[in-house]
């Protein structure tokens, strides 16, 4: 056949068949793929572990204010049936417990002929940031007496307030042992 310019047309040429390689598997993933997928899975688990940490440390901080309310409200309950006249009075005492536990293993109620128990408290909330689970729970408080000064707070005869002994700052900013 010609063609218009006047060439031939070379006939059409099958080209030959290579030898067939097997075929790869298409399903799997290669290194590349895992290496990749791997890495992306580190930085979101970098990225989360603070998170957690955060969420951890604002629970506790919660435990450590409803625990702190729990044991202020019996301090305070303590020392408002001193004053009604159900606990019994000492010449020179503060009208607060001596101790954290006597909230509550509890105090004769003197008003009460019969002379139940008042009791201020179900159990001893623990300090939430105190690093030794085995110490008992009363031990894990700062206790302030009535005669100590607020911003050197000791022990003493009575217990007047609590704080956490932890040296640790809050995420507000202010010490845990202030609170």
């Amino acid at each position: 056949m010609r063609s218009a310019s006047g060439l031939q047309a070379a006939p059409y040429m099958q080209a030959e068949k290579a030898p067939r390689r097997p075929q790869r598997s298409m399903f799997g993933f290669t290194l590349i793929e895992m290496v990749v997928t791997v890495a992306i899975v580190g930085i979101l688990a970098a990225g989360a572990f603070p998170l957690a940490e955060l969420a951890a440390q604002r629970t506790r901080e919660s435990e450590l204010r409803q625990a702190l309310r729990q044991i202020r409200g019996g301090l305070d309950a303590y020392k408002q049936a001193y004053d009604e006249g159900r606990i019994e009075r000492i010449v020179g005492a503060s009208g607060y417990p001596p101790s954290l536990q006597t909230l509550v293993t509890g105090v004769v109620d003197v008003s009460d002929p019969e002379g139940s128990r008042i009791y201020f408290l179900r159990r001893l909330p623990r300090d939430p940031f105190f690093p030794d689970t085995s110490v008992p729970p009363d031990r894990t408080w700062g206790k302030r007496s009535y005669a100590s000064p607020p911003n050197a707070p000791r022990e003493g005869a009575d217990v007047f307030d609590v704080f956490s002994l932890s040296g640790r700052v809050g995420l507000n900013g202010i010490p845990y042992r202030e609170w």
